[in-house]
């Protein structure tokens, strides 16, 4: 509609995944508030750049719609480009493989709303969409490592405890751009060789730190796909592992007085294992035991921070039994 300026734009940053965005998309551009109010950005940073125009051109016909070829790499890259040019005083990111409900962004705004002026992040539920069946290792504690967001009651002041998904999570624009951004040397970069993240709790603390207020909003929910390839505990263990290289950098000093608890609790994890599985193999057992598997994924994160430290402040005569 002439003359009416967009409040909010979507955000959809992608890298090679044309056989799930398609659905993000649709999703985009089937939301319950009108066209004029909103502009969509898809922001293609993946390797084969004639492709991705070539793909981008098929969306040459939506109004709303605007598809950028972005040739530097980066998860954190794709959304720094999508805040500085979005021109809304709101901008929601969700994935590639996630499919927004109909009422998201008439929920996010509402939100923005209610809770006032100092709200300058809105986070939102993120259900699964399963590939495969839920494997039986998988304990509770562990979904959220696949973004599978739902702290549960309703709308209110997040608190520190509760983070959001970078699938589903809201800003007033001028935050992230008075803030930095997100850091480009945390988040995904390519096709997930790498498991890099942190970068939007990072920009949280930020924010938060400044006294900027973070809502949690149950009803602005989407649906993200949780592919069969990330239910496998191949998968979490290299989630763990590179959770813990993406803490430590985020804070090399806050750990240098836990490695030695660290050192203990992987102790007590290789002494818990048969004497025979008491070496390297026992980070890699396979169990059924989602009790023990939780211990394993541990063990993993701690063992990680350990070498990040350099072994500082382990104690050697600490040997398993």
């Amino acid at each position: 509609m002439p003359g009416v300026t967009p409040r909010i734009s979507i955000a959809i940053c992608t890298y090679d995944r044309y056989d799930v965005l398609p659905k993000a998309i649709d999703s985009a551009t089937n939301q319950s508030i009108e066209s004029h109010n909103y502009r969509i950005l898809v922001v293609d940073n993946s390797a084969d750049h004639e492709r991705a125009r070539a793909f981008g051109a098929r969306y040459k016909d939506v109004v709303n719609l605007t598809y950028i070829v972005q040739e530097t790499p980066g998860l954190s890259n794709a959304r720094n480009v999508s805040s500085a040019q979005c021109g809304t005083e709101f901008i929601a990111f969700m994935d590639d493989d996630a499919i927004a409900s109909r009422d998201w962004l008439k929920c996010i705004l509402f939100t923005f709303e209610t809770f006032g002026p100092e709200t300058m992040i809105v986070g939102g539920r993120v259900d699964p969409l399963w590939g495969a069946p839920r494997p039986p290792w998988l304990h509770d504690a562990m979904i959220t490592s696949l973004s599978v967001i739902d702290w549960g009651g309703e709308a209110r002041v997040a608190t520190a405890d509760e983070w959001f998904a970078g699938t589903n999570i809201s800003f007033r624009t001028k935050a992230i751009l008075d803030h930095g951004g997100f850091a480009t040397n945390l988040g995904r970069i390519g096709s997930g060789a790498s498991l890099l993240s942190n970068e939007e709790v990072q920009l949280l603390e930020r924010i938060r730190a400044a006294g900027g207020r973070l809502v949690y909003a149950p009803d602005a929910s989407v649906k993200h796909l949780v592919e069969p390839n990330r239910l496998l505990r191949s998968w979490f263990r290299k989630r763990s592992a590179w959770q813990a290289v993406s803490d430590y950098m985020m804070d090399p000093k806050r750990f240098a007085s836990t490695v030695p608890q660290y050192w203990e609790d992987v102790l007590k994890y290789f002494n818990a294992l048969p004497p025979y599985e008491r070496t390297v193999r026992g980070m890699a057992l396979d169990t059924d035991d989602p009790d023990f598997f939780r211990w394993q994924l541990g063990a993993i994160y701690n063992m990680t921070i350990i070498k990040m430290a350099g072994y500082e402040g382990v104690n050697v005569d600490q040997l398993v039994q």
